[in-house]
């Protein structure tokens, strides 16, 4: 199908500008690094036409449905609003250097996809709800904030290690000074919480349609709403208790594994009302 094909590109598009975005960090080329942002912009444009596409596709085969019900479609969106994310945060802090730790977050996202089924489904009787369409979208839009905000918290403890030791120049010093990195991690997470809150709300809603109940404690629900509380626990001690720098940094790099599980080892691991979810 070429929805496929454009996705296969897609996944070649963020290879190389992962390649071009590391090569940039480590042979000091601007223009590598100019060239990676560029290919993400294309990647932007494939990816979105390929989610345009598969969407019309399904209409043609008579099933007429979002393409975000599987695991194959629930990663390359997922690919789809880190790369978006990530032009947003480039273009905003002027920097090319969080390309190298953000965008292989995409590609290996991508190369999992390619594991699994990509042929369109016939929605299963639970998913056929508008609120599927609300649930998902947003989840994946917090969780993309939440690879971002990974991805710096990283650049900010490798920044700090090589500061403490008085060290300057090489890669690291390339970074942005750990105070924009510091509150980069925090105001990807600001953005992202509120997306998962209204994640959570909504698949609490689509529960209630489908299954005839709000919360049933399901594995998937257990894990999502350990996802929230990590990143509660986050704002409530960055906004109360003041912190910044590396305990910060260390619990969002907590929160996105956790994310990571909620996600995909829930799916993938154990049992309960969304292993569909892995079809």
């Amino acid at each position: 199908m070429l929805n496929v094909r454009l996705f296969d590109i897609t996944t070649l598009l963020f290879g190389v500008a992962s390649v071009n975005y590391v090569a940039a960090l480590y042979g000091k080329k601007e223009t590598l690094a100019r060239i990676g942002t560029w290919v993400c912009v294309a990647a932007a444009v494939v990816s979105t036409a390929a989610i345009g596409v598969r969407w019309a596709e399904s209409y043609k085969m008579g099933i007429g449905r979002i393409p975000v019900t599987n695991l194959y479609e629930s990663l390359v969106f997922f690919a789809w609003s880190v790369n978006l994310f990530y032009l947003a945060v480039e273009w905003k802090y002027r920097s090319r250097t969080f390309g190298a730790f953000v965008i292989p977050i995409a590609f290996g996202t991508m190369l999992f996809a390619f594991t699994n089924e990509s042929s369109i489904q016939p929605l299963v009787p639970a998913l056929q709800s508008y609120w599927l369409h609300a649930h998902v979208i947003t989840c994946f839009v917090g969780y993309a904030a939440f690879a971002v905000s990974a991805g710096v918290a990283v650049m900010f403890l490798m920044k700090v290690k090589r500061e403490e030791r008085k060290v300057t120049g090489g890669v690291v010093g390339l970074f942005p000074p750990t105070k924009v990195l510091d509150e980069l991690v925090y105001r990807a997470i600001i953005w992202g919480f509120p997306f998962l809150t209204a994640g959570i709300i909504t698949g609490a809603a689509w529960a209630n349609y489908a299954w005839g109940t709000y919360w049933s404690w399901d594995p998937k629900e257990t894990w999502s709403l350990i996802v929230w509380l990590v990143y509660a626990a986050f704002l409530h001690a960055r906004v109360t208790r003041g912190w910044h720098g590396r305990r910060a940094a260390i619990l969002s790099i907590v929160g996105f594994l956790a994310t990571i599980f909620c996600y995909l080892g829930v799916n993938l691991v154990l049992s309960g009302l969304h292993s569909y979810g892995g079809a």
